[in-house]
Protein backbone atom coordinates (compact mmCIF):
# COMPACT_ATOMS: atom_id res chain seq x y z
CA UNK A 1 0.00 0.00 0.00
CA UNK A 2 1.46 3.33 -1.11
CA UNK A 3 0.84 5.71 1.79
CA UNK A 4 1.98 8.72 -0.21
CA UNK A 5 -0.59 7.93 -2.91
CA UNK A 6 -3.31 7.50 -0.28
CA UNK A 7 -2.40 10.84 1.25
CA UNK A 8 -2.75 12.48 -2.16
CA UNK A 9 -6.06 10.65 -2.65
CA UNK A 10 -7.51 11.99 0.60
CA UNK A 11 -6.40 15.51 -0.24
CA UNK A 12 -8.28 15.36 -3.53
CA UNK A 13 -11.32 13.21 -2.72
CA UNK A 14 -11.78 13.19 1.08
CA UNK A 15 -9.82 16.19 2.40
CA UNK A 16 -9.34 15.62 6.11
CA UNK A 17 -8.40 19.26 6.69
CA UNK A 18 -11.97 20.29 5.85
CA UNK A 19 -13.82 17.06 6.65
CA UNK A 20 -12.66 16.47 10.22
CA UNK A 21 -13.76 19.86 11.65
CA UNK A 22 -17.08 19.79 9.80
CA UNK A 23 -17.96 16.26 10.92
CA UNK A 24 -16.78 16.92 14.47
CA UNK A 25 -19.17 19.86 14.70
CA UNK A 26 -21.94 17.99 12.86
CA UNK A 27 -21.80 14.92 15.11
CA UNK A 28 -21.37 16.80 18.38
CA UNK A 29 -24.11 19.31 17.52
CA UNK A 30 -26.52 16.49 16.71
CA UNK A 31 -26.04 14.97 20.15
CA UNK A 32 -26.30 18.34 21.89
CA UNK A 33 -29.48 19.31 20.03
CA UNK A 34 -31.13 16.00 20.87
CA UNK A 35 -30.42 16.52 24.57
CA UNK A 36 -31.45 20.19 24.53
CA UNK A 37 -34.75 19.51 22.77
CA UNK A 38 -35.61 16.84 25.33
CA UNK A 39 -34.42 18.86 28.33
CA UNK A 40 -31.85 16.23 29.27
CA UNK A 41 -28.25 16.55 30.40
CA UNK A 42 -25.57 15.87 27.84
CA UNK A 43 -24.40 12.25 27.61
CA UNK A 44 -20.86 11.18 28.41
CA UNK A 45 -17.81 11.66 26.22
CA UNK A 46 -18.32 8.16 24.78
CA UNK A 47 -21.39 9.35 22.87
CA UNK A 48 -19.41 12.16 21.22
CA UNK A 49 -16.54 9.83 20.34
CA UNK A 50 -18.95 7.29 18.87
CA UNK A 51 -20.73 10.05 16.94
CA UNK A 52 -17.55 11.41 15.40
CA UNK A 53 -16.35 7.91 14.49
CA UNK A 54 -19.68 7.05 12.89
CA UNK A 55 -19.78 10.31 10.94
CA UNK A 56 -16.24 9.85 9.61
CA UNK A 57 -16.80 6.23 8.63
CA UNK A 58 -20.16 6.89 6.97
CA UNK A 59 -19.00 9.87 4.95
CA UNK A 60 -15.95 7.92 3.81
CA UNK A 61 -18.23 5.03 2.83
CA UNK A 62 -20.32 7.48 0.83
CA UNK A 63 -17.18 8.60 -1.00
CA UNK A 64 -16.22 4.97 -1.71
CA UNK A 65 -19.68 4.25 -3.10
CA UNK A 66 -19.44 7.31 -5.34
CA UNK A 67 -16.08 6.12 -6.65
CA UNK A 68 -17.61 2.76 -7.51
CA UNK A 69 -20.79 3.95 -9.23
CA UNK A 70 -19.15 6.89 -11.04
CA UNK A 71 -16.06 5.05 -12.29
CA UNK A 72 -17.09 4.78 -15.94
CA UNK A 73 -18.13 8.44 -16.10
CA UNK A 74 -14.87 9.42 -14.41
CA UNK A 75 -12.87 7.44 -16.96
CA UNK A 76 -14.67 9.15 -19.82
CA UNK A 77 -15.05 12.70 -18.56
CA UNK A 78 -12.78 13.16 -15.52
CA UNK A 79 -9.65 11.10 -16.22
CA UNK A 80 -7.60 13.39 -13.95
CA UNK A 81 -9.25 12.01 -10.82
CA UNK A 82 -7.08 9.72 -8.65
CA UNK A 83 -8.58 6.36 -9.63
CA UNK A 84 -8.89 6.89 -13.42
CA UNK A 85 -5.37 8.28 -13.63
CA UNK A 86 -3.96 5.29 -11.74
CA UNK A 87 -2.87 6.97 -8.51
CA UNK A 88 -4.77 4.36 -6.48
CA UNK A 89 -6.91 1.41 -7.53
CA UNK A 90 -10.65 1.15 -7.06
CA UNK A 91 -10.04 -2.22 -5.42
CA UNK A 92 -7.91 -0.61 -2.70
CA UNK A 93 -10.45 2.14 -1.99
CA UNK A 94 -13.31 -0.36 -1.88
CA UNK A 95 -11.39 -2.56 0.55
CA UNK A 96 -10.72 0.45 2.77
CA UNK A 97 -14.44 1.15 2.68
CA UNK A 98 -15.19 -2.45 3.65
CA UNK A 99 -12.67 -2.19 6.49
CA UNK A 100 -14.50 0.87 7.80
CA UNK A 101 -17.76 -1.09 8.25
CA UNK A 102 -16.78 -2.96 11.42
CA UNK A 103 -15.22 0.22 12.83
CA UNK A 104 -18.58 1.98 12.52
CA UNK A 105 -20.48 -1.00 13.90
CA UNK A 106 -18.11 -1.30 16.86
CA UNK A 107 -18.44 2.41 17.68
CA UNK A 108 -22.24 2.07 17.79
CA UNK A 109 -22.16 -1.21 19.73
CA UNK A 110 -19.74 -0.03 22.40
CA UNK A 111 -21.89 3.01 23.19
CA UNK A 112 -25.41 1.56 22.94
CA UNK A 113 -26.03 -1.67 20.97
CA UNK A 114 -29.61 -0.81 19.82
CA UNK A 115 -28.11 2.07 17.82
CA UNK A 116 -26.99 -0.62 15.36
CA UNK A 117 -30.56 -0.67 14.00
CA UNK A 118 -30.25 2.97 12.98
CA UNK A 119 -26.83 2.30 11.46
CA UNK A 120 -28.32 -0.56 9.44
CA UNK A 121 -31.01 1.82 8.14
CA UNK A 122 -28.34 4.23 6.89
CA UNK A 123 -26.44 1.40 5.22
CA UNK A 124 -29.58 0.14 3.48
CA UNK A 125 -30.25 3.59 2.02
CA UNK A 126 -26.59 3.98 1.02
CA UNK A 127 -26.70 0.63 -0.78
CA UNK A 128 -29.88 1.70 -2.58
CA UNK A 129 -28.25 5.00 -3.56
CA UNK A 130 -25.20 3.18 -4.91
CA UNK A 131 -27.50 1.02 -7.04
CA UNK A 132 -29.35 4.23 -8.08
CA UNK A 133 -32.49 2.61 -6.65
CA UNK A 134 -32.50 0.26 -9.65
CA UNK A 135 -33.58 3.06 -12.01
CA UNK A 136 -30.31 4.82 -12.85
CA UNK A 137 -31.26 6.18 -16.28
CA UNK A 138 -34.69 7.32 -15.06
CA UNK A 139 -33.20 9.14 -12.07
CA UNK A 140 -30.42 10.81 -14.02
CA UNK A 141 -33.00 12.19 -16.42
CA UNK A 142 -34.66 13.89 -13.43
CA UNK A 143 -31.86 15.82 -11.68
CA UNK A 144 -34.05 17.38 -9.00
CA UNK A 145 -35.48 14.01 -7.95
CA UNK A 146 -31.95 12.59 -8.08
CA UNK A 147 -30.79 15.32 -5.70
CA UNK A 148 -33.66 14.82 -3.26
CA UNK A 149 -33.38 11.03 -3.21
CA UNK A 150 -29.66 11.15 -2.50
CA UNK A 151 -29.88 13.91 0.10
CA UNK A 152 -32.40 11.82 2.06
CA UNK A 153 -29.40 10.04 3.55
CA UNK A 154 -28.50 13.18 5.50
CA UNK A 155 -31.47 13.10 7.92
CA UNK A 156 -30.96 9.34 8.24
CA UNK A 157 -27.37 9.92 9.35
CA UNK A 158 -28.58 12.60 11.73
CA UNK A 159 -31.26 10.26 13.08
CA UNK A 160 -28.42 7.86 13.87
CA UNK A 161 -26.23 10.53 15.47
CA UNK A 162 -29.04 11.98 17.57
CA UNK A 163 -30.00 8.40 18.44
CA UNK A 164 -26.75 8.12 20.37
CA UNK A 165 -28.45 10.48 22.84
CA UNK A 166 -32.17 9.74 22.61
CA UNK A 167 -32.06 5.94 22.42
CA UNK A 168 -30.39 5.47 25.81
CA UNK A 169 -31.95 8.72 27.06
CA UNK A 170 -35.57 7.62 26.90
CA UNK A 171 -36.84 8.68 23.49
CA UNK A 172 -36.62 11.40 20.88
CA UNK A 173 -37.97 14.89 21.52
CA UNK A 174 -41.03 15.97 19.53
CA UNK A 175 -39.11 18.80 17.87
CA UNK A 176 -36.32 16.58 16.57
CA UNK A 177 -37.94 16.49 13.12
CA UNK A 178 -36.92 20.13 12.58
CA UNK A 179 -33.26 19.28 13.11
CA UNK A 180 -33.54 16.32 10.73
CA UNK A 181 -35.16 18.63 8.16
CA UNK A 182 -32.30 21.08 8.69
CA UNK A 183 -29.85 18.31 7.84
CA UNK A 184 -31.76 17.44 4.67
CA UNK A 185 -31.77 21.03 3.44
CA UNK A 186 -28.13 21.55 4.45
CA UNK A 187 -27.24 18.52 2.35
CA UNK A 188 -28.86 20.31 -0.61
CA UNK A 189 -26.93 23.50 0.24
CA UNK A 190 -23.65 21.57 0.08
CA UNK A 191 -24.53 19.53 -3.00
CA UNK A 192 -25.85 22.41 -5.09
CA UNK A 193 -23.11 24.75 -3.85
CA UNK A 194 -20.33 22.45 -5.01
CA UNK A 195 -21.87 22.17 -8.48
CA UNK A 196 -22.14 25.85 -9.29
CA UNK A 197 -19.32 26.15 -11.80
CA UNK A 198 -18.02 28.86 -14.06
CA UNK A 199 -18.79 28.34 -17.79
CA UNK A 200 -15.12 27.80 -18.63
CA UNK A 201 -14.83 25.02 -16.03
CA UNK A 202 -17.87 23.04 -17.21
CA UNK A 203 -16.93 19.57 -18.45
CA UNK A 204 -18.78 17.75 -21.22
CA UNK A 205 -20.64 14.78 -19.76
CA UNK A 206 -20.53 16.11 -16.17
CA UNK A 207 -23.87 17.29 -14.82
CA UNK A 208 -23.79 20.50 -12.78
CA UNK A 209 -26.64 22.69 -11.60
CA UNK A 210 -25.06 25.69 -13.26
CA UNK A 211 -25.24 23.86 -16.61
CA UNK A 212 -28.71 22.45 -15.89
CA UNK A 213 -30.41 25.65 -14.80
CA UNK A 214 -27.95 28.35 -15.83
CA UNK A 215 -25.80 30.26 -13.30
CA UNK A 216 -28.49 32.80 -12.40
CA UNK A 217 -31.30 30.31 -11.74
CA UNK A 218 -28.95 27.85 -10.04
CA UNK A 219 -27.76 30.60 -7.68
CA UNK A 220 -31.41 31.43 -6.95
CA UNK A 221 -32.17 27.79 -6.07
CA UNK A 222 -29.11 27.67 -3.84
CA UNK A 223 -30.14 30.89 -2.09
CA UNK A 224 -33.63 29.45 -1.53
CA UNK A 225 -32.03 26.35 0.07
CA UNK A 226 -30.07 28.62 2.42
CA UNK A 227 -33.26 30.44 3.42
CA UNK A 228 -35.09 27.16 4.07
CA UNK A 229 -32.12 26.04 6.13
CA UNK A 230 -32.27 29.28 8.12
CA UNK A 231 -35.96 28.72 8.75
CA UNK A 232 -35.39 25.25 10.19
CA UNK A 233 -32.45 26.58 12.22
CA UNK A 234 -34.77 29.16 13.78
CA UNK A 235 -37.34 26.45 14.46
CA UNK A 236 -34.76 24.44 16.39
CA UNK A 237 -33.57 27.60 18.15
CA UNK A 238 -37.11 28.48 19.23
CA UNK A 239 -37.55 24.99 20.66
CA UNK A 240 -34.33 25.33 22.68
CA UNK A 241 -35.07 28.90 23.81
CA UNK A 242 -32.32 30.48 21.71
CA UNK A 243 -34.34 32.14 18.95
CA UNK A 244 -33.02 35.70 19.04
CA UNK A 245 -29.32 34.97 19.36
CA UNK A 246 -29.66 32.36 16.60
CA UNK A 247 -31.58 34.87 14.49
CA UNK A 248 -28.76 37.40 14.80
CA UNK A 249 -25.91 34.94 14.24
CA UNK A 250 -27.67 32.97 11.52
CA UNK A 251 -29.00 36.11 9.86
CA UNK A 252 -25.47 37.43 9.47
CA UNK A 253 -24.51 34.17 7.79
CA UNK A 254 -27.52 34.34 5.47
CA UNK A 255 -26.49 37.82 4.32
CA UNK A 256 -23.00 36.54 3.49
CA UNK A 257 -24.47 33.58 1.59
CA UNK A 258 -26.93 35.65 -0.41
CA UNK A 259 -24.20 38.16 -1.21
CA UNK A 260 -22.00 35.38 -2.56
CA UNK A 261 -24.90 33.95 -4.60
CA UNK A 262 -25.68 37.38 -6.06
CA UNK A 263 -22.04 37.88 -7.02
CA UNK A 264 -21.88 34.44 -8.66
CA UNK A 265 -25.14 35.00 -10.55
CA UNK A 266 -23.82 38.28 -11.97
CA UNK A 267 -20.34 37.01 -12.78
CA UNK A 268 -19.90 33.21 -12.61
CA UNK A 269 -16.12 33.30 -12.71
CA UNK A 270 -13.76 30.57 -11.43
CA UNK A 271 -13.13 32.64 -8.28
CA UNK A 272 -16.89 33.01 -7.71
CA UNK A 273 -17.25 29.25 -8.20
CA UNK A 274 -14.70 28.56 -5.48
CA UNK A 275 -16.35 31.13 -3.22
CA UNK A 276 -19.71 29.39 -3.54
CA UNK A 277 -18.25 26.02 -2.59
CA UNK A 278 -16.49 27.57 0.41
CA UNK A 279 -19.49 29.61 1.57
CA UNK A 280 -21.76 26.55 1.34
CA UNK A 281 -19.46 24.63 3.68
CA UNK A 282 -19.11 27.54 6.08
CA UNK A 283 -22.87 28.03 6.23
CA UNK A 284 -23.47 24.39 7.13
CA UNK A 285 -20.64 24.54 9.67
CA UNK A 286 -22.21 27.66 11.23
CA UNK A 287 -25.71 26.13 11.23
CA UNK A 288 -24.67 23.15 13.30
CA UNK A 289 -22.48 25.28 15.54
CA UNK A 290 -25.38 27.64 16.29
CA UNK A 291 -27.99 24.90 16.72
CA UNK A 292 -25.84 22.61 18.83
CA UNK A 293 -23.48 24.74 20.85
CA UNK A 294 -25.18 28.09 21.48
CA UNK A 295 -27.73 26.57 23.91
CA UNK A 296 -25.01 24.66 25.76
CA UNK A 297 -22.74 27.72 26.02
CA UNK A 298 -25.54 30.09 27.05
CA UNK A 299 -26.68 27.76 29.82
CA UNK A 300 -23.11 27.42 31.03
CA UNK A 301 -22.64 31.20 31.34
Amino acid sequence: MNLSALWTYQAERFPLFKTVPLLAVFSAASICVSAELAGRSLPGAGAFLAGFTLAMMLFFQMRVCDEYKDLEDDRRFRPNRPIPRGLVSLRLIVWLGVASLPVAALAAFLWHPPVLWLLALVWIWLAAMTAEFGVAAWLKARPLLYLLSHMAIMPLIDLLLTGLEWMPGGGAASGLWMFLALSFVNGCVLEVGRKLWSPENEITGVETYSRLWGPRHAALVWGACVLFSFGFLLGVAAATGMFWISFVLGGAGVLVCLGAARHYARAPTPSAEKRMDKVAGLWVFACYGIAGFVPVLMRAI
